[in-house]
């Protein structure tokens, strides 16, 4: 209860900012926006023609479903950034504002670039993208890899070294998982980080110039 009295008061007090509390509702409304948008397109995109390509790395093994292995990961890993965010309202915004991107980037990249899934593919069923996705398992949204792109925004907006090391190394295994059960293509793992990376320093860069003290 004092821990939850706590949250209320560092919230309370930052929505006492008027631009801080303009720039929190604008930024969740762009991100539904972009989260309503995406999903149309996926679920537009699975019917697209696009192209397949032999991966080196694919062609060493066949895959394994490591499907409860991936989720509770990421799960775990959201729940605990959700709760240690809501201690800093800014680097709440900052994960907030850097999802958008990565999401608008995805939605992007995947117009750009259609692939379609390895012929090897174990499918990753995840509640969370098959209910944005029209509630169907979604296999050609590929290029790049939104959960490797998830977990390392978690490492992005941890602030200790210990927790950035653990972040690291949980999207290292996430990004092997993917790769493990041929959900991805490897590039599209590799390419994650430097979408992600951009978005977020864009965002610390922007939040910056309106005055946002980000810890």
């Amino acid at each position: 209860m004092e821990n939850l009295r706590e949250i209320k008061l560092i919230w309370q007090k930052k929505f006492l900012e008027k631009k801080f509390r303009i720039c929190f509702f604008a930024s969740v409304i762009t991100l539904l926006i972009i989260l309503l948008t995406l999903a149309k397109f996926l679920s537009y995109n699975e019917n697209r023609v696009g192209f397949s390509f032999k991966d080196p790395i694919l062609s060493l093994f066949n895959p394994v479903d490591v499907t409860w292995i991936t989720f509770a990961i990421i799960y775990a890993s959201l729940l605990f950034i959700l709760i240690y965010l809501t201690y800093n309202p800014v680097n709440f915004l900052i994960a907030l504002q850097s999802y958008s991107i990565v999401a608008l980037l995805r939605l992007i990249t995947i117009f750009l670039l259609p692939l379609n899934a390895p012929s090897t593919i174990i499918p990753l069923k995840d509640p969370f993208v098959e209910f944005f996705g029209g509630g169907k398992t979604l296999l050609n949204d590929l290029f790049f890899s939104g959960h490797t792109a998830t977990m390392f925004i978690f490492f992005l907006v941890v602030k200790s070294k210990s927790l950035k090391i653990i972040f690291m190394l949980a999207t290292i295994f996430v990004g092997i998982c993917v790769i493990i059960q041929h959900v991805h293509y490897t590039i599209d793992v590799l390419a994650a980080p430097f979408f992600v990376y951009t978005s977020y320093r864009v965002v610390v860069v922007l939040n910056r110039k309106l005055g946002f003290v980000i810890e």
